[in-house]
């Protein structure tokens, strides 16, 4: 099984960005944390990371045939990106939507997900940990 990461803007800056949110631990520490996973889960796994919408669009359209699974954070695009969504309904590759803050109680304007309709599932709120539970998530679908 093939599953692809991918993270929106700012995400790189973990560790930096607003701690009390996101926490202490860095980027790195997230993308060792998903490789170790997906090791114990016998999974391959691609991180992609970029501040660029249309990058991310890209990322998901390469991601056609060759990905069987799809994790996304798509950080501040969750909520204005119709491209992404639509980059993601074009692939029909299954996905789930990752934030590492529980969004739903956050500023009204981060409550809006143009992602979550076509989503598998959503994780929020569990930090970094959203992601091994995303991948288990898909790992077990797959399996049905």
């Amino acid at each position: 099984m093939n599953i692809l990461v991918i993270n929106g803007p700012n995400l790189n800056m973990l560790g930096i960005r607003e701690p009390d949110i996101y926490g202490n631990s860095d980027y790195n520490c997230l993308c060792d944390m998903i490789k170790n996973k997906a090791e114990n889960l016998n999974v391959s796994v691609e991180i992609f990371q970029s501040n660029h919408e249309g990058y991310l669009v890209d990322k998901i359209q390469e991601a056609f045939g060759k990905i069987d699974g799809i994790i996304i954070n798509p950080g501040a695009f969750t909520h204005t990106s119709i491209a992404i969504a639509d980059a993601l309904d074009a692939v029909k590759i299954p996905y789930v939507e990752v934030h590492i803050s529980d969004v739903s109680k956050r500023e009204k304007f981060r409550q809006i997900s143009f992602i979550r309709n076509s989503a598998l599932k959503t994780i929020m709120g569990r930090g970094l940990e959203g992601y091994t539970d995303a991948l288990e998530f898909l790992v077990k679908e797959n399996c049905k």
